[in-house]
């Protein structure tokens, strides 16, 4: 992922579980509405992937009082099963995720380009936040 003078965020985890299992709860449509928002205020009402390079992905994010909501969509730039997931959201920014045997465990490492509206603090613990969701979420899976 290039920098081109752009911040950089990074957030990561390690979840109790093994790689394929990891990968199929992040990108099956049916369980990122499970576990994608950053608060318990939020929730994810739809989504849509099509995981393949060109393919594109949408969640409909919204505010559990109705009060807000909106799309984060984008299209995949790079895809290796059980590795690696490089995508350009709408907004252009880039975003690697990368997958890693840890022992039987995973480990996840998110790299993005922070936007320009929120502060980088708020940016990456909200990404913080919807990534301990995920772990949570997928070690309960099992």
């Amino acid at each position: 992922m290039e920098n081109n003078n752009k911040t950089l965020i990074t957030v990561e985890t390690v979840v109790n579980a093994p790689i394929e299992t990891v990968w199929d709860k992040w990108t099956n449509p049916e369980d990122i509405v499970k576990w994608n928002n950053a608060s318990d205020d939020w929730h994810t009402t739809r989504a849509e992937n099509d995981l393949k390079v060109g393919g594109k992905f949408v969640s409909r994010m919204e505010a559990k009082d109705g009060s807000m909501g909106f799309d984060f969509s984008g299209t995949y730039d790079l895809i290796k099963r059980n590795e690696l997931i490089e995508y350009s959201a709408d907004d252009n920014r880039k975003v690697k995720i990368s997958f890693s045997d840890a022992n039987g465990k995973t480990k996840i490492i998110e790299v993005f380009e922070a936007e320009n509206e929120n502060s980088v603090a708020m940016q990456e613990s909200g990404w913080q936040s919807i990534l301990n969701n995920f772990k949570e979420y997928t070690e309960s899976k099992l």
